[in-house]
């Protein structure tokens, strides 16, 4: 049990703890691509810290408006709890990758459901562009996932880590992890796929009524999803090369992880927002050729 308890916290610690450190390393990359010095790396923590003391304005008494932000970080917390980061998740059971999926989509309905109980209607529009998004690139993540599950035959995160079919280089789990890298941009909610919020354009979009403590809320919680997919990605996907030490498999996880940031940073500067229109067309064909494709491959067993 303490051993457990260890697990979990290691896991929060890593993935939500130090998820504004994240965000404040790609705002860092992100500077020195345009050439300039940017904020220092704590620059996000000193942005929640002023958030969570700030007088946290309400447009309206609805309970939904006043609880999405906490479900919204909840969820996530859990979702980093059952996700593996240098091995089997620090809470995981029969069934995880199901549970792992529902709450990542539960922290973006509380999003949704925020933004509708605002009564803004720049909040609504960014609301149902933040569901056209979830109904595009939920289904990519989910398939690339199943891929997985069918190849080893296993509905948990230890059994896709343990599994000789899964651990080893596959096409099917190749193909598979490239749809899921793919859908990772809108995940995070980085360029080219910022449509929900689309500052310029609808002012924050859900967030627009959003001050004080739930502003905090929901942007820690969205820093957090950018460290938990990345480690899902790189767990599942790519685990090799393998090592007994669980320390070092831990530091080598870290390692991938900071790539994967790298890439999602350098797409996040170089690329022009999107239509939404443009968007969800773009993951229909991901989801018609590569996670599909993916799943048929691991049907095939290949």
């Amino acid at each position: 049990m303490a051993q457990t308890i260890g697990q979990i916290a290691l896991s929060l610690i890593l993935l939500v703890g130090l998820a504004p450190l994240a965000e404040g390393l790609l705002r860092k990359l992100k500077a020195i691509i345009h050439s300039r010095q940017g904020p220092p790396i704590i620059q996000p923590y000193l942005d929640l810290a002023k958030l969570l003391v700030k007088e946290d304005l309400a447009p309206t008494t609805s309970w939904v408006w006043r609880m999405a932000p906490a479900l919204c970080l909840g969820a996530t917390m859990v979702v980093a709890i059952l996700t593996p980061i240098g091995g089997p998740p620090a809470f995981g059971f029969a069934g995880d990758i199901i549970v792992f999926i529902y709450f990542a989509t539960l922290a973006a309905v509380a999003i949704i459901l925020g933004a509708f109980a605002s009564g803004n209607p720049y909040a609504y529009i960014g609301g149902s562009r933040e569901m056209m998004m979830m109904l595009s690139v939920e289904p990519v993540m989910t398939i690339a996932l199943a891929a997985g599950v069918i190849k080893a035959h296993a509905l948990t995160f230890d059994g896709l880590l343990s599994s000789p079919a899964t651990s080893a280089p596959s096409i099917s789990m190749a193909v598979a992890g490239v749809a899921f890298l793919l859908a990772l941009q809108a995940q995070v909610g980085k360029l080219p796929f910022d449509i929900a919020e689309a500052d310029q354009e609808i002012m924050g979009g859900p967030f627009i009524e959003r001050s004080g403590p739930g502003l905090a809320l929901y942007r820690w919680a969205l820093h957090a999803r950018l460290l938990i997919f990345s480690a899902v990605l790189v767990s599942v996907f790519v685990p090799w090369p393998h090592v007994g030490n669980m320390a070092l498999g831990l530091l080598l996880t870290l390692a991938k992880m900071a790539v994967v940031l790298v890439l999602v940073g350098v797409a996040d500067v170089v690329n022009p927002r999107l239509r939404i229109d443009q968007s969800m067309a773009y993951y229909a064909r991901i989801i018609t050729f590569v996670s599909v494709g993916a799943l048929v491959l691991a049907i095939l067993g290949a």
